[in-house]
């Protein structure tokens, strides 16, 4: 899991986006905070959408990501490494290209549409 920053009308939001272990983007989140609230609400998000419970997860150093994993999923294996989640990482690289195409997002709600749908 990692997220990326959007500037929509000067305010930050950021883009959490959860990635599998191929490459493949599950679920993504245009969010104005990046609290441990904002982290849960993302888990419990992308735990509705999946058939499955992962085994563990691998995140950045961000340190809410531990407060929604211990809640959410206290049984999950919790992995922060700088490597380890490289394709998250590399998975930002397409939604810069969608953003600088339509010249920027023009508001929250539209990134959210428009992310979530491609």
């Amino acid at each position: 899991m990692d997220e990326v920053y959007l500037r929509i009308n000067g305010e930050l939001f950021y883009l959490w986006r959860a990635v599998d272990q191929h490459g493949v983007v599950l679920d993504i989140l245009v969010q104005k905070r990046r609290n441990g609230t904002a982290a849960k609400r993302f888990f419990k998000r992308l735990l509705a959408g999946l058939k499955y419970k992962p085994r563990k997860i691998v995140t950045d150093g961000l340190r809410s990501y531990g407060v929604a994993q211990r809640e959410v999923l206290p049984d999950v294996q919790h992995r922060t490494s700088r490597y380890l989640n490289n394709r998250a990482e590399n998975s930002h690289r397409p939604t810069r290209r969608r953003e600088r195409g339509m010249q920027r997002f023009k508001s929250c709600e539209q990134a959210q549409r428009f992310l979530s749908a491609h």
